[in-house]
C-alpha cells in the first residue's frame, strides 16, 4: 500500500494540537498489548458506504489514519465479504510506515486475517500468493481447508457457516497477535460487539449527507447497548476522525478523561 498523502489533522481534544506528525497520531494508538480496534467511516447521516463501498466516503485525512491505524496493529481482521467488495489485495503498508513497525518491535507487516464461514475464498488469489507475512484465515469447523496448507494459517471458530467471534479472537491472540484491527464489514462488527470482544472504535465522521438505503457501520442484534467513553477528537477540515473506548460487559472501566 503506497503511503497516504500528507494531510494536516489536528487534535481538538483532549489536548489541543495543530498537523500532528505520523509518529504522534501512531504511538497513541500502542496503548496496550491487547487490543481489538474497530475501525470504520460513516456519512453524517449515519450512511457507512457511498455507491456501496465504504472507501467511497473517506478522504485524505481518513486515509492517512487508516494507513495509520494499519502501523499499530499485530493484525488486520476483515470479513470475505468486504474483501470482496473492497478490492482487497495483499496486506502491505507504505514504507514510512514499515520502518515505524520494525523500530517497534513490530513484524514490518500486520497479518492478514480474513475471516469466511463458507470459506468462499481462492487460495490462489494475489491475497495470498503475493503477501509478505503470511496470512490466516477464520472459517467453521468441517470445511475441507487443504487448499490453504501452503498460503495461510487456519483458524476454525464455530460450527456450520457461524463464525464463533470469540473464538476467532482467541485463535488469533494465541498466534500473539494482541493487537488486531477490524476493518469490517458491519456484519463482523457486530459478531464482534455481541461477544463483548470490541475494545475501541475509530470513526471517521465524513461532512456529508448521503440519505438512500446505504447500511448502518453495524449489524445483527445486541441484548442491550453498549456505552462509550470519547478518547480524543481530531479534526482535518471539516472531517472527524473521533477515537472510543468502551466498557465491556465484564466491568472493565476504560481510563478515558471525558469532555
Amino acid at each position: 500500500m503506497a503511503e497516504a498523502q500528507h494531510v494536516t489533522i489536528d487534535r481538538i481534544w483532549p489536548d489541543p494540537a495543530v498537523d500532528l506528525d505520523d509518529d504522534a497520531l501512531a504511538s497513541e494508538l500502542l496503548v496496550a498489548d491487547r487490543m481489538l480496534r474497530v475501525n470504520f467511516v460513516s456519512s453524517a447521516d449515519g450512511a457507512a458506504t457511498r455507491g456501496g463501498l465504504s472507501g467511497g466516503l473517506g478522504d485524505a485525512a481518513d486515509k492517512r489514519y487508516f494507513e495509520l491505524l494499519r502501523r499499530a496493529a499485530d493484525a488486520v481482521l476483515v470479513g470475505a465479504g468486504t474483501v470482496r467488495a473492497e478490492g482487497y489485495g495483499a496486506l502491505r503498508v507504505g514504507e514510512e510506515s514499515v520502518r515505524w513497525r520494525v523500530a517497534h518491535g513490530l513484524t514490518p507487516h500486520p497479518v492478514f486475517a480474513i475471516v469466511s464461514g463458507s470459506l468462499d475464498l481462492d487460495p490462489s488469489s494475489p491475497i495470498f500468493t503475493e503477501a509478505p507475512i503470511r496470512p490466516v484465515v477464520i472459517t467453521a469447523a468441517g470445511h475441507d481447508t487443504s487448499g490453504f496448507a501452503e498460503v495461510a494459517d487456519v483458524i476454525e471458530a464455530g460450527e456450520g457457516q457461524h463464525i464463533d467471534a470469540a473464538a476467532a479472537v482467541a485463535g488469533l491472540r494465541a498466534r500473539g497477535l494482541g493487537r488486531i484491527l477490524n476493518e469490517g464489514g458491519p456484519h463482523l462488527f457486530g459478531a464482534l460487539l455481541a461477544a463483548d470482544v470490541v475494545d475501541e472504535l475509530c470513526l471517521t465522521l465524513a461532512p456529508s449527507l448521503e440519505a438512500g438505503d446505504a447500511p448502518r457501520i453495524t449489524a445483527g442484534e445486541l441484548p442491550d447497548p453498549r456505552g462509550l467513553s470519547l478518547a480524543h477528537v481530531l479534526r482535518s477540515g471539516s472531517t472527524l476522525l473521533l477515537r472510543y473506548a468502551r466498557e465491556r460487559m465484564d466491568g472493565h472501566h476504560p481510563e478515558e478523561q471525558q469532555p
